[in-house]
């Protein structure tokens, strides 16, 4: 079955790391409770309107071009919700029952898209804060990985933008997307450069300082270069 939409096709299954015993998807605005500045920003982003993409009518030349039927729904279609929503396939996460009450949490490429289902590591995050206030120093970042927080962006990213036949991601299956750059060049995906490019408009929110709470391995390889220019946080 054909998907819609640059963002790509594969099921969320794959999108979202892999999952800690009893960890769920939270959505969007559990996160947005303490990482504020980041979720404004994120807002202004692609990611947070992918599921508008899937609507009737909406990018209607966009569909046509990729042979697709601009007036149709597919926002049922489990080829196309999968790199549309959050968590699709996961604890917690979007379905086909998600209540319009909560698609502004759930219909969305959300925080948990890139940084994986949130429940168990966000607790973690709170309690390494307040023991780096108190001067008991930092924690260790491993923690976070076992209790499934994702640092592998690159990966999260091609699961949906490079899930075309001649990609290069190994990762890469049906039902594969419709619109690659072969249908139009604007669709090709460059980790490394749209990873850098944040705020409206773009795929990413807005870099902000760390307050490095964390330590040691394994650290984003582009962790660096996003703090270089990361603004302070209000």
């Amino acid at each position: 079955m054909k998907s819609i939409l640059p963002i790509g096709v594969a099921l969320a299954i794959l999108l979202v790391p892999g999952l800690a015993p009893g960890q769920e998807v939270e959505g969007v605005s559990v996160c947005r409770k303490c990482h504020i500045d980041q979720a404004e920003s994120w807002a202004q982003t692609s990611h947070a309107k992918a599921f508008e993409s899937l609507k009737p009518k909406v990018k209607a030349a966009a569909k046509q071009k990729g042979k697709l039927d601009p007036d149709k729904d597919y926002t049922t279609d489990a080829a196309c919700i999968g790199c549309h929503t959050t968590g699709f396939g996961k604890p917690g996460g979007f379905s086909a029952a998600t209540p319009a009450s909560e698609h502004k949490n759930l219909a969305v490429v959300g925080c948990e898209s890139c940084h994986g289902a949130g429940s168990k590591f966000r607790v973690e995050h709170g309690n390494a804060e307040e023991r780096w206030k108190t001067g008991k120093g930092e924690t260790a970042r491993d923690v976070l990985v076992k209790l499934g927080q994702n640092f592998d962006y690159k990966t999260a990213c091609a699961t949906c933008h490079l899930n075309y036949e001649g990609s290069g991601f190994a990762g890469a299956h049906p039902p594969f997307k419709v619109f690659t750059p072969a249908l139009d060049p604007k669709y090709a995906f460059d980790y490394d450069k749209e990873v850098l490019r944040s705020g409206p408009g773009t795929g990413v929110h807005e870099h902000f300082k760390l307050k490095n709470v964390f330590m040691g391995e394994p650290v984003p390889a582009i962790r660096d270069q996003l703090q270089a220019d990361a603004k302070d946080p209000d």
